[in-house]
């Protein structure tokens, strides 16, 4: 260890042996195989799951135009950036919490999509009901 406080940290200093639990640790951290991959539950909640995972560049989802950019984003590294922006339990438990924003945003989606399908079929069905009720 240098003994100059203004010296730059070694870059080795930043790695973790496996099994320890770094997260929360920034974005110097090297990030565990298990926590790689997909988020869709910050691409479909990332209005509301950035500040539940202290991740705020995904508060830039709400700007107009932009917003579609980050929310792809947010799908493609969430799952990093939350490891990275704030302290878990555990790699399991980021998973379990990781898991449910994912089941609510596609079931947001398939409900919204259900619902859309529906209305496509009933709407015009009593339209055609009024219209023959009525004359």
């Amino acid at each position: 260890m240098s003994s100059n406080p203004y010296a730059a940290p070694r870059a080795d200093l930043d790695l973790v042996p496996d099994g320890e639990n770094n997260s929360g640790g920034g974005s110097q951290i090297v990030v565990p195989e298990g926590v790689k991959g997909w988020s869709w539950g910050a691409l479909l909640f990332n209005w509301i799951w950035a500040p539940f995972n202290r991740t705020w560049i995904g508060l830039l989802a709400l700007v107009p135009y932009i917003g579609f950019i980050v929310a792809i984003y947010l799908g493609v590294k969430g799952r990093e950036l939350a490891w990275r922006n704030k302290r878990w339990d555990s790699l399991e438990h980021f998973n379990r919490v990781q898991k449910r924003w994912s089941f609510w945003g596609v079931l947001l989606v398939l409900g919204v999509a259900g619902i859309g399908i529906l209305a496509a079929i009933a709407l015009p069905a009593y339209q055609q009901y009024v219209h023959r009720a009525g004359g």
